[in-house]
Order: C-alpha cells, then sequence, then structure tokens
C-alpha cells in the first residue's frame, strides 16, 4: 500500500515511523527545509520531497497518482483542507485522512472536502477525559461505522452481580456482543454456560446505550 504523507512536523513524522515499520511504501512531503534533511536520513533521499503539499505540482512529483491513503497531517487546517480536496477530486485517492487542529474547523472535514476520516485530536482527548470520568471500568478499544458503536473492555469487579452467573442469565443491551473474556491471560469464546469471575476481562462490542449498562451490570 502506497501511503503519502503531508506535513514532516512531529504528529507526520511519528506516524511515518509507525507505518515505516509496518513496511508501508511511503513518501512525505515536508515545506520546511530544516526538518527536511532530518526526514531523509530517517526514510530516504526519494521519499522526502521539499514543497508545499497544497500545490498540485508538488502533490505530482510525490506521485499522489499512485497513492492509496493521503494523510494531510500538516499543523494548519486550511492547507489540510485543501491537500484533502485535491487528493480525493482531483487525484481520486482511494481514503483521505486528515488532521483537524482547531475543533472549530471540525464541521468542515467532511466528504464533501474530500475527507474521509478527520482526526479531531481535542475531541478524542475530550471523549478520553469524559469516559474516564464517567465509565471508569469500561475502555473504548476501536470506534466503529458513524453511529457511536466501538469495541469495549469492562472488568468484572469482585463485587458485581454477575460474578458466578451463567452468560445465558444475563442481560445484555440490545446492541451489544460478548466476543471474548481474557481471564488471567487465557483467552475464552464466550457460551451460554460460560460463568463470570472477578477480574475477567470482557471484550465486547456495543453502543452508546450498552457501555453505560456494561458499566452498570459487570462494575
Amino acid at each position: 500500500m502506497d501511503i503519502l504523507i503531508v506535513g514532516g512536523g512531529k504528529t507526520g513524522s511519528y506516524l511515518a515511523t509507525l507505518l515505516a515499520e509496518d513496511g508501508y511504501r511511503l513518501r512525505i512531503i515536508e515545506i520546511r527545509k530544516d526538518l527536511v534533511c532530518g526526514l531523509r536520513a530517517q526514510f530516504g533521499e526519494k521519499d522526502v520531497i521539499l514543497g508545499n503539499g497544497a500545490d498540485p505540482l508538488t502533490l505530482e512529483r510525490a506521485g499522489v497518482w499512485h497513492a492509496d491513503v493521503v494523510v494531510a497531517a500538516t499543523g494548519s487546517d486550511e492547507v489540510n483542507l485543501v491537500v484533502s480536496t485535491l487528493a480525493k477530486m482531483e487525484y481520486n485517492v482511494g481514503r483521505v485522512v486528515a488532521r483537524v487542529n482547531d475543533p472549530v474547523n471540525a464541521w468542515m472535514f467532511n466528504e464533501g472536502m474530500g475527507v474521509d476520516v478527520g482526526i479531531n485530536q481535542a475531541d478524542i482527548l475530550a471523549r478520553s477525559v469524559q469516559e474516564g470520568l464517567d465509565l471508569k471500568d469500561v475502555f473504548t478499544i476501536l470506534r466503529l461505522g458513524k453511529d457511536d458503536h466501538a469495541v469495549v473492555r469492562v472488568e468484572v469487579r469482585s463485587g458485581s452481580r454477575v460474578v458466578g452467573e451463567a452468560l445465558r442469565d444475563v442481560e445484555l443491551p440490545g446492541e451489544t456482543i460478548l466476543v471474548a473474556i481474557d481471564r488471567d491471560g487465557d483467552i475464552i469464546v464466550p457460551k451460554g454456560d460460560t460463568r463470570f469471575a472477578a477480574g475477567d476481562k470482557i471484550i465486547a462490542f456495543t453502543d452508546s446505550e450498552g457501555r453505560t449498562r456494561l458499566h452498570r451490570a459487570f462494575a
């Protein structure tokens, strides 16, 4: 998979490091000369392009025509939106991911502007804090889709009413599916006669209402 990252600052370079470790083919565009030397030393002379990622000619020099994914990761929302729109509308890139720097601008990072996924760092932080305050025992592993569905982990506390109960006797929220139970490092695929024990870490697929009810049931 070919990935083009626009913006080689701390966010872009860290992302590039992670993706390179996973074996993806990378190109990075960075406008600041002082950063380009370090990026080239790390990722290679040919894979780091000096230039403005919002310029179509620079995108073409970086191989945007062949990119499977474009990540707009600069510190400017305006630049990220221009990059996203060009990538999607002009070059038909299959997947466009954009960084949102100012939460006020988050509403603009939508499919109409060419953005498939907008990463609003402030919103992610706020949600993490909120979950940590409101649902201390429910940890979101992965969010899926646009309807607030997620894969979550919840630990069965010693005082929970489900300790010793069989799965078939525990009423789960309507859109909740138990995927696995981590019991002291052993993975158990839950069945109707599976009984819960204190310390079990439950992996479940659920929605926002389900997270609240799981917290009440297991914590």
